[in-house]
Order: C-alpha cells, then structure tokens, then sequence
C-alpha cells in the first residue's frame, strides 16, 4: 500500500512549497517572507496607565519577478491552499505591470544561504510581567510629580518592546530564519510657569537588545536632572533669532540631523526618483559620486547592520544579502549609497549592500537606511576634541542636547531642526540655559563646517524606531551612532 505524503505544516515547508511554485510558473526570480511581529507597548502618563498594548500579527507576503516586472501578493493565512493562491495571483499582478513597464527590472546576484541568527539578549522581555512594567513608569510619573510645586505638571514614560520572526525562502536556494528583539525606554515631564510650556526627555535609545536594556536604576536616577532641567528651560530666555553662532552638538541631537541630511539622501531608490513621498527624491544624485564634498574632509560616515545592538542589525536584509559595513562618506567625500538588488543592478555595481526591509509580511521591501553613523576623530587628530575640549574652547557658542522639531526640503538640501535642551557657551563656559533654539542650515553647507569631532570614548548609539518611508507607508529603525561635533557660523532662528 503506498503511503500518502505527509501534510505540509511548517513554515519551512510552506516556504520551500512557494519556491517550487514561483519557479514552476517561469519566473525569472521570486522570495517568500513568513513572518510573525510581535509589538508591546506601555505609556502612562501622570498617575494612570494610559495604554497598554499587546499585538500580534502574522502571516507571508510573496513577491515574483516575471519578464522584467514585479508582482507581490500577501495573506494572512498559513495554509497550502493560500501558499498556491498567493504565489498565483502574485505571478498575475507581474503580468499586469508588465504591460506598462518601460524598463525590465534586473538584480545583481546574490548567493544562497541556509542560516539561523537570533538577536543576543539576556532577558527576553516577554517574559517580564505586565504589572512590573507598569509599576516602573508609574514610579517614574510620581518622582517626577513630586516636583509640581516648582511646575511640573505633566509626567509620561514608555516601554516599548518588538519581536520579529521571520523566515525568507528565495528561488535563489536561500532559506533564512532570523528573530530581532527591539527594546525602548523613556520619560520625560512638562514644566509650566509664567504663561510658558516647556517639556524634557530622557531615553534610553530604542536598541536591539532584551529586558537588560530598560536598566530601571539607570531610569530613576535620571529624574531629578530631567525634572530639574525642565525647570530651568521654562524660566529660560529665549535663543537668538537671525545671528550666527557656533554649535556644539551632543550625539542625543545630532542622530536626527544625520538621519535626514545623510541618510535619506542616500537611500538609493529616493535618489532614481522610485520614492518621492515624505520629502522625497534626493540632491545627490549619481553624477556627483566620489565628486561631492558632502562634508569636511574629517567626517565619515559609515553604514553598519553588524553592529552590536543596533536597531537595524540582524544577518540578513529582506532580500537574503548578508549584513555588512561600508563608508557612504569616506574624508568628506560621497562614495557609496544604501542599495537593494534592482538599484545596485542599476548603479552598476555587482552586489547589493544589503538595505531592503519591509515592515510587515505585507510590505513589499524597498530600500531602508540601516545602522548609519558618524565615524569619531582618531586619537590625536587636530580635528579631534572631547564635548569638554570644543566647549572650553568657544567664544560664543550654543550647546544642544536631544531632539525636538525638524524640516526638510524635497531634495533633502535645506534643513532646520531644535533640540530638547538647550545651553548658552561664552568664553569657554557653560553659562545658562536658553529655550525656543533652532538652527538652519543648506546640507553640504553644515557638515562642511563642521570643524571639531568627538573621539571614540564619546560614542553613543542613538536612532529611531519610527521612521516613515514609501505610500502607502512602512516604519523602520535605525541607530545613529555618533559623537559630539562643533560645528562654526550656523544660523540660529530665522533670517538674519
């Protein structure tokens, strides 16, 4: 008697049975993404815990490359039959763009990989209860409303937790099973007084690690310094509007400047025009590579998904290339962009660096900045200065922690940003603090004028869990690492 086969239940036998089918159906390429996310997240805000989230969603996105065309097709269901349906109506979609497609897509290889990665971490913060959670913010809320009889009258803290599971089969041989870990958390509170709101944060930045991550002693002796600041910032001065001055940048204000002016920039599907929402397409465009002073010639900035912790890190990028580390600005120069397979293909080059993501099973990737930081000065440099050195050393000057409001233009050319604190330098002091600071600046412009960087014993990784890209719109993350930067005649506030 011959046996039937066995049914196919796991992932990894789903995955390989859409890899059969993509390439039954002719297709010139094709992956499949099973994926599972996992989001917690806790806010409270005074004495009340005011969200409490816990979310789960599931499924796989398949995506096809037919005749020079892509067609993707996504479910939520698990099942053989979908697997079939999904991979079907995918290969239709390929056929229906490639009616009006005017240029055939092509990829630069890739090889194949079988590999497991999972986040290191020391405490799976899943396992942490909810109540020990919510009692940690809640203390944070009430120390920092012990201070409401010099103005603090709002208080909020977060906990924010993610797991990814994610299995990614290619018709290329590859089948890769990667789970990210990504915790975040903060506080900060509002001081009032003289008809003026005034707020001050504190996070701990959102990194790939576990439960370890929140350090709650670390969180609570950070209260009195942040409530203390609040206070000060609302019986500030106002900063300066129209003038020139020097800034002196900590890395907790700093990673938003290069997230925008750098790093979005050189996504290189903004760069071709494929993404124009958010303030998209991009100034440096393919003809000014390895021409373009983008900065001043000690300023680097390196790519890097391998480094430890980092939001953006993981093994292997949605399109199975391996993680990897490379300048995009090498002694102020643009040499390199953030590629996936199609743009590399495009630009020329022979391999991808690694930069697609998607944010869900169905999303389609395209290209994300990954982990992009600024390099810090080698030791003994003339460029190179301690936070310590560059404010002792400045005349008149004005020192900017953490971020606040920012904008961009289309091109990603003219910028302004603020900051979350905010102090005075004179004659090599830190003299006072100052509220309302924002600094403009065209890109090339304010990291061309850049003229002291922090050393490596000044690093800090900061970033961003919540960046928007593409329509309809994908969330990523991604670490910043820095160091503090002096940065000469910047304009502070509106036109001189």
């Amino acid at each position: 008697m011959v046996q039937a086969p066995a049914p196919i239940t796991t992932t990894t036998d789903l995955a390989t049975g859409a890899i059969d089918l993509i390439r039954k159906a002719g297709c010139e390429y094709g992956d499949v993404r099973f994926c599972t996310y996992r989001h917690q997240n806790l806010y409270a805000r005074d004495r009340s815990l005011s969200q409490l989230a816990d979310n789960v969603s599931s499924g796989f996105g398949v995506r096809v490359l037919l005749d020079g065309a892509w067609g993707f097709a996504a479910s939520p269901h698990k099942t053989l039959a979908e697997v079939e349906r999904i991979v079907a109506l995918a290969v239709e979609i390929a056929k229906g763009s490639r009616l009006s497609q005017q240029t055939r897509v092509q990829l630069v290889p890739v090889a194949s990989y079988r590999d497991t990665y999972i986040t290191p971490i020391e405490i799976d913060p899943f396992t942490i209860p909810i109540t020990e959670k919510a009692d940690l913010l809640l203390g944070l809320n009430e120390q920092l409303l012990s201070y409401s009889d010099r103005g603090i009258k709002k208080a909020y803290s977060y906990l924010r937790f993610t797991k990814e599971d994610k299995t990614f089969a290619s018709t290329e041989g590859s089948l890769i099973q990667q789970t990210i870990y990504r915790t975040y958390p903060g506080f900060g509170c509002m001081a009032i007084a003289n008809g003026d709101a005034q707020s001050r944060e504190y996070e701990r930045p959102p990194l790939n690690k576990g439960y370890e991550h929140v350090n709650p002693q670390d969180l609570l002796t950070q209260v009195e310094r942040v409530a203390e600041e609040a206070i000060q910032k609302v019986h500030s001065p106002k900063g300066p509007q129209g003038i020139r001055s020097t800034l002196i940048l900590k890395p907790t204000n700093l990673w938003l400047t290069i997230h925008e002016s750098v790093g979005h920039p050189t996504e290189l599907d903004r760069v071709y025009g494929y993404e124009a929402n958010f303030a998209g397409t991009s100034f440096a465009t393919t003809d000014q590579l390895r021409k373009l002073q983008y900065a001043a010639p000690w300023v680097n900035f390196k790519a890097d998904r391998t480094q430890a912790g980092g939001r953006s890190t993981m093994a292997y990028d949605d399109e199975g290339v391996p993680a990897q580390e490379w300048y995009v600005v090498k002694d102020g120069l643009l040499v390199d962009y953030l590629t996936d397979r199609e743009t590399a293909y495009r630009l020329g080059r022979g391999s991808s660096n690694g930069s697609a993501y998607a944010d869900s099973w169905s999303s389609v990737p395209m290209v994300r900045i990954p982990n992009l930081g600024l390099e810090p000065g080698p030791e003994g440099g003339s460029h190179t200065a301690t936070l310590e050195e560059m404010i002792a050393d400045t005349e008149d000057g004005i020192l900017i922690d953490g971020v606040g409001s920012f904008s961009i233009d289309q091109q990603r050319r003219n910028f302004q940003f603020g900051g979350d604190a905010f102090w005075k330098v004179e004659k090599g002091k830190v003299v006072g603090m100052l509220k309302d600071v924002t600094y403009h600046s065209m890109t090339t412009d304010f990291w061309n004028s850049v003229d002291a960087v922090g050393p490596a014993s000044e690093r800090q990784q900061c970033g961003t869990n919540m960046c928007g890209k593409g329509e309809p719109m994908q969330i990523a993350q991604m670490s910043h690492a820095c160091v503090p930067v002096r940065v000469r005649n910047i304009q502070i506030g509106g036109p001189s």
